[in-house]
């Protein structure tokens, strides 16, 4: 975006305090500890309200060529990739009933993808589908996953309602055994996992959230027969009641307007309030997105990411409000920016900063009629602290009779809760029902999260291996001591706005090495030097950011307020510039991972 000097120094030194006199008024001594994992007390939170009956079947001890854990679009895109690469025994593991992931189990009314959907949705080259709107519903997302699925043929040895409990490599046949809580043991030669960074709900550790007589559930766990009505809305059996939510980030912004179209009265209980930009969401055909053509999908998702990672490209092909923030998503990914002058450009993006944070904040004045709510829905803090939110209706359901915003940043969220409601400030809100918007723990899966016991070579743990080192790997992706094993994920490797994207080119990795260790009868495992070459590449280059998230407003990307560390932990040069390193690496020296014989 264009630099500009517009804003004046008193200016910015006035949002300097602003925003720090607002993050201190919601930092909390706990940080993380504040929310607990969905069945720490609660384990009905994280039943599966969508499969109508799991199926019974005698436990597997078979074995595979390759085990996928995970059904989302990670492990969807590497079952698929796999095919590609005229893989046979491909077995995919999903805890949910089907395939989708995220988009299986979030359902809630109102949700749709916050990027644009012809370069969210992956595979539409090789699947022929052309998406019907801009920012597609949900359930265009979770019927485009089963597409897949079905049309690479992942059905066909596919285990739902299956957690994988642990991994063990065994070295004399050189293959893993993957245990379920199925009582399944079997082996695999390759093991894929593709868990997610979006796996594990969680809830706020409110005192006495377990005496509310009320009705509660997760927005992953949408309770329609609660509720009624469907994601598009029509929720009847919320007619003359009383609604709490808690969370006003991106779920908490697609929900509420649904929410407040039906419900007798909603409050929305609010700790930060996010920065709510145009959405323009629309129906789109064919002609609008240029699908005449093989490979328009690939172009079109490539010129996206190339622009959100920094890249000068001739023409905005998506040209949305992703693309056209572009300048400012420098601190919000790892890294992809190196200025000659680092104190002038670091000038230069403050007050392009102040800029559209100023016209946020403009937008809200504009559209909320009362001026003390209005005040209290003003994002204070820079651009990149938190992912941008983007909606048409959240900020207008601010100006019905029956929607109430309760603002908790001066008690550092809900005090606690009653049999019949919650308290915020000392004043009790009644409640008929209390809805938990307050998503996921980013970036934990079930091996961080210690469900997933992984042991590697002579029962090395990885989660202790992790603690006591810190993550060690070759682009991410295989590590040393944990042969056939390859992690899909943004560890060591590179992230994007446009997640999908960077899975798609994770599976197309995972599935080039699958193909080569076979084709040379060997195991994928990269050696202790390769690893440490591989970590010097990304401390080299890591990104002075540890200063810029010590300032934001707490939230999950900076640990609720402790800070993103700098450090050797993605690569420091944008995702775009990661997906050509690899299509060099392995046309020039795939042979590096791949070992017949002893250890690495």
């Amino acid at each position: 975006m264009t630099y500009s000097d517009a804003i004046s120094s008193e200016a910015l030194t006035e949002l300097r305090r602003r925003y720090r006199q607002e993050r201190e008024r919601r930092v909390r001594p706990d940080g993380t500890r504040q929310y607990l994992p969905a069945d720490a007390r609660f384990g009905y939170y994280a039943d599966d309200p969508y499969a109508s009956e799991v199926q019974e079947r005698e436990p597997l001890r078979d074995r595979v060529d390759v085990a996928v854990i995970g059904g989302g679009f990670g492990g969807i895109l590497a079952g698929a990739r796999l095919r590609q690469q005229g893989v046979e025994r491909v077995r995919v593991l999903e805890k949910g009933g089907d395939f989708g992931g995220t988009w299986y189990w979030n359902r809630y009314p109102g949700i749709h993808c916050d990027v644009e959907s012809h370069v969210y949705l992956p595979m539409l080259d090789e699947t022929g589908y052309v998406p019907e709107w801009k920012y597609s519903p949900g359930e265009e997302i979770r019927r485009h996953a089963v597409r897949m699925a079905e049309k690479f043929d992942l059905y066909a040895d596919a285990l739902f309602s299956t957690s994988v409990t642990s991994l063990t490599w065994d070295d004399s046949p050189e293959a893993w055994i993957v245990s379920t809580d199925r009582g399944d043991k079997f082996r695999a030669t390759y093991v894929i996992t593709a868990t997610g960074t979006l796996s594990e709900l969680k809830l706020p550790g409110i005192p006495g959230i377990e005496k509310f007589e009320g009705h509660t559930f997760h927005t992953s766990r949408w309770d329609y027969g609660y509720t009624g009505g469907t994601p598009d809305g029509g929720l009847t059996g919320l007619a003359g009641k009383r609604v709490g939510v808690v969370g006003t980030g991106a779920t908490g912004v697609q929900v509420v307007p649904k929410l407040a179209e039906d419900a007798g009265h909603v409050y929305v209980f609010q700790r930060t309030p996010s920065s709510v930009d145009v959405r323009d969401n629309r129906r789109t055909t064919a002609r609008d997105v240029g699908a005449d053509h093989d490979g328009w999908a690939r172009e079109r998702r490539d010129n996206f990411l190339r622009i959100v990672s920094g890249e000068t490209v001739e023409h905005d092909l998506v040209a949305d409000q992703w693309t056209a923030t572009a300048g400012l998503l420098e601190k919000l990914l790892p890294g992809f920016r190196r200025p000659a002058d680092r104190q002038a450009f670091e000038a230069a993006y403050e007050v392009a900063d102040a800029a559209k944070m100023n016209e946020v904040r403009a937008r809200v004045e504009r559209i909320v009629a009362d001026a003390d709510t209005a005040e209290k829905l003003k994002p204070w803090y820079r651009y990149a602290c938190k992912r941008p939110t983007f909606s048409d209706a959240y900020l207008q359901a601010f100006n019905r009779d029956n929607v109430t915003l309760v603002d908790t940043a001066d008690t550092h969220g809900i005090e606690r809760m009653t049999e019949h409601g919650v308290v915020v400030g000392g004043t009790e809100y009644a409640l008929d029902c209390l809805v938990f918007a307050t998503g996921f723990s980013v970036g934990v899966s079930g091996i961080h999260s210690g469900k997933l016991s992984v042991r590697g070579r002579d029962g090395v743990e990885l989660l202790h291996a992790l603690k006591e080192r810190g993550p060690r790997s070759l682009h991410g992706f295989t590590s040393n001591g944990f042969p056939n094993l390859i992690q899909l994920g943004a560890t060591q490797s590179a992230s994007s706005v446009n997640f999908t994207h960077v899975l798609d080119e994770h599976a197309v990795h995972a599935a080039a090495l699958v193909a080569a260790a076979e084709a040379e009868g060997a195991v994928i495992e990269p050696s202790r030097e390769a690893e440490d070459a591989w970590l010097a590449v990304l401390a080299e280059g890591a990104p002075d950011h540890e200063w810029f998230h010590a300032e934001c407003t707490p939230g999950y990307y900076n640990g609720e307020g402790r800070g993103r560390p700098n450090g050797p932990i993605a690569y420091p040069h944008g995702a775009a510039a990661f997906h050509d390193l690899l299509e060099r690496w392995r046309e020039t020296s795939m042979s590096e991972v791949l070992r017949v014989g002893g250890p690495a």
